[in-house]
């Protein structure tokens, strides 16, 4: 079942005076389990909707409505499906003692993957549960691969079901639905002859599964080599290099690449990053795919549209990650703006320094990297480092690091140049 969260005003849940609260537990005889399957049965235009109210009274409402007429009803969210793996490279792991509840929630959640392209082992889901996706068409889904080789995949994800990956993935593609892939590369474990049985598997399963993403494997100080260690340069260079045959063949027998190296690869390897066409429809941002070109890109298209500066002194935060592709562009930034500008390149130390990443940057590492502010600053920060609800990863708010660099002005945003466009007339 689920609960009701909110009913939106104007609509036919609240002309039928349904509460806040009321537990939605049949929709025409089918069981409500979640959100998703409350989503799947009011497509129906018909509607018997079995309820238990507030007062743990059961009540019946029927429904009939145009095609496309929105009910109202808001569910609460789902309780999360946790991860029943122990993977060897787990990055929860590599939390610091103390971190915030949120940040130890192992979710392994498709219905997370259906709706916001988180990946998932497949790992948790029986018989029953792979056959609801079918039956739901919850595609595309993302898909953790990481070894199509039973055994391998069986070790890395430290679980007896883990080999069953290249059935469970037969099963969903014979239903009809599409999957994007991934695998983590850990050096030692799943990378060389393996990588390529990987690669070769998951082509062979056709055009359904349409994507490969090859990601290095990301530690912080608390996990470094236990047992897994980052990948070395010439390591991520013979991974590229495994990933351009795959594209190669992909794009004489399919036309598109198919199969992409992270960005991160790229920077462990020390060879440029690709430029636009690598990256297909650059649905992979999320997966560390194609962000960085994404962001070197749009800061060049949009230096034409940021307005004047003068007097000022524009501090761009960054990660070691990104600090060359920034201090590359600041002395055209300053041209432009009038602006004197600096990149301040912030060391993880909640983390640890093998965290290059501007997203995972603590608030109280920017501020040690950012010292005093002062009157005529503009501080630019990395949007992805602050959750939805403007805090640090190290629970440190926005508001704080803000009263602390006063009078300087702080702007988040991903994109430099419209964050610059929205408040610059404000700093200069």
């Amino acid at each position: 079942m689920v609960r009701i969260a909110e009913i939106e005003a104007g609509t036919i849940a609240e002309a039928l005076n349904l509460e806040i609260g009321t537990r939605v537990v049949r929709i025409n005889g089918e069981r409500v389990r979640d959100g998703i399957d409350l989503t799947f049965l009011l497509a129906d235009t018909e509607l018997e909707i079995e309820a238990v109210t507030l007062a743990g009274e059961p009540v019946v409402y029927e429904i009939e409505r145009d095609p496309g007429e929105p009910l109202g009803i808001v569910p609460e969210p789902d309780t999360i499906r946790e991860c029943a793996n122990k993977c060897v490279f787990c990055f929860i792991d590599g939390n610091p003692e103390g971190a915030r509840r949120t940040l130890w929630l192992r979710d392994d959640d498709f219905r997370l993957s259906f709706t916001y392209g988180s990946y998932v082992t497949l790992t948790n889901l029986g018989p029953k549960g792979l056959q609801r996706l079918v039956d739901q068409r919850i595609s595309p889904l993302y898909v953790s691969v990481h070894a199509t080789e039973p055994e391998v995949r069986e070790r890395l994800l430290v679980n007896r079901r883990a080999g069953l990956i290249m059935d469970q993935l037969r099963f969903l593609l014979d239903g009809g639905l599409e999957v994007h892939t991934q695998v983590v590369l850990c050096p030692g474990w799943n990378d060389g002859t393996h990588l390529d049985r990987t690669i070769d598997d998951l082509w062979g399963l056709g055009h359904q599964v349409r994507s490969l993403s090859v990601v290095p494997v990301g530690l912080t100080r608390y996990n470094l080599g236990r047992p897994v260690r980052l990948l070395e340069e010439d390591e991520a260079r013979a991974a590229i290099r495994q990933v351009d045959r795959a594209r190669q063949r992909a794009l004489e027998e399919r036309g598109y690449g198919w199969c992409y190296a992270a960005d991160e690869m790229y920077l462990i390897a020390g060879r440029p990053i690709p430029d636009a066409s690598y990256y297909d429809d650059g649905a992979l941002y999320e997966n560390g795919v194609g962000a960085v070109r994404r962001f070197v890109d749009g800061f060049d298209e949009g230096l034409s549209r940021v307005p004047r500066m003068d007097g000022a002194r524009l501090r761009l935060v960054t990660g070691r990650s990104m600090a060359p592709f920034l201090t590359e562009r600041a002395p055209r930034l300053g041209e432009r703006t009038g602006a004197q500008v600096d990149v301040v390149v912030v060391r993880n130390e909640y983390f640890g320094p093998t965290v290059t990443v501007a997203g995972l940057l603590g608030g109280r590492d920017i501020l040690g990297a950012l010292g005093e502010g002062r009157d005529g600053d503009v501080v630019l920060l990395p949007a992805e480092a602050l959750n939805a609800d403007g805090v640090f990863i190290d629970d440190l708010p926005l508001a704080e690091l803000e009263r602390a660099l006063a009078p300087a002005r702080v702007l988040a945003g991903t994109e430099v140049t419209e964050a610059l466009r929205a408040h610059a007339p404000e700093a200069a």
